[in-house]
């Protein structure tokens, strides 16, 4: 069973409605996809309603943007239910979102000379249900500025760079909690990316470490990952009892990653995912 369980739509930081998703999904020959956006399920009913209407196997997921220091360990979960946990954690979100957006302004107006306001930023946010997210500030200060937005991002608002902000944002531990008090299973999002200052050892021990607080999986395949470093963290997977998943972590059309790649067979774990669904 070919799957993309790893998708963003315009309720977090990418560009295409959830409906658009699916159809996508179709295109490429996925059966089985999931949508993922950063801190919300704002967009799992119109995703599964177009998964039903295109005959596709939809399970409802979410990726919690948690940050260690400065580093990006981002958890994704799959099966969550819409439950008291998860709109406390939701608003939990919105509230810190909010005031990261505020601070991320602040910075980047003084480092650029600028006055964007966050009345400008809120155009960007469409789904005013869903957490504001970095990315609908970033397009605020391209569009000023006339500039592309990814650079933009790598230069200045990216961790490290002069206008980062981590208000606000939950640990990777947190992360497990809260996929669990939603009835969820974990799944560590694109290991690669994880960058501590101690290398590839600190990432490892990190992977350790969550796994031995409840970690349920390991998104091996991704596409930013090589394939040395899909066959080590399948090896992890397979050393610790952990599910392996993977996903194109597709944004919008015009980038580098793109729907149902790479090519992920979900055979082994399609029916527990599906199993997980719940409500929607």
């Amino acid at each position: 069973m070919r799957a993309d369980l790893h998708l963003h739509s315009l309720c977090s930081d990418g560009a295409l409605p959830p409906a658009e998703i699916a159809r996508r999904v179709k295109a490429a020959g996925v059966e089985l996809f999931s949508l993922t956006d950063h801190d919300n399920m704002a967009g799992s009913k119109e995703a599964a309603r177009a998964a039903r209407e295109l005959c596709l196997r939809f399970v409802r997921g979410i990726e919690i943007s948690a940050y260690l220091g400065g580093a990006k360990v981002h958890v994704l979960g799959y099966g969550c239910e819409k439950n008291e946990a998860y709109f406390t954690f939701l608003e939990e979100r919105r509230r810190g979102a909010r005031r990261r957006a505020e601070d991320i302004v602040e910075k980047a107006n003084a480092v650029l000379g600028l006055d964007v306001t966050m009345d400008e930023v809120e155009g960007y946010h469409v789904r005013k249900e869903a957490p504001m997210h970095t990315m609908h500030v970033v397009r605020a200060f391209a569009r000023r500025l006339n500039a592309d937005m990814g650079a933009l991002y790598r230069d200045l608002f990216a961790p490290g760079k002069a206008a980062f902000s981590n208000l606000c944002r939950p640990s990777p531990a947190d992360a497990l909690q809260c996929i669990r008090d939603m009835g969820g299973i974990s799944v560590l999002a694109h290991p690669a990316q994880i960058l501590l200052p101690s290398g590839d050892a600190g990432r490892m021990a990190l992977m350790e470490e969550l796994a031995s607080l409840g970690l349920g999986g390991i998104e091996c395949y991704h596409s930013t990952h090589t394939a040395g470093e899909t066959e080590q963290f399948l090896a992890f997977a397979k050393a610790h009892g952990l599910i392996v998943t993977g996903g194109s972590d597709f944004h919008a059309d015009g980038r580098s990653r793109a729907v149902g790649e790479p090519f992920f067979d979900a055979a082994d774990i399609g029916n527990l995912l599906l199993s997980l669904a719940g409500s929607i």
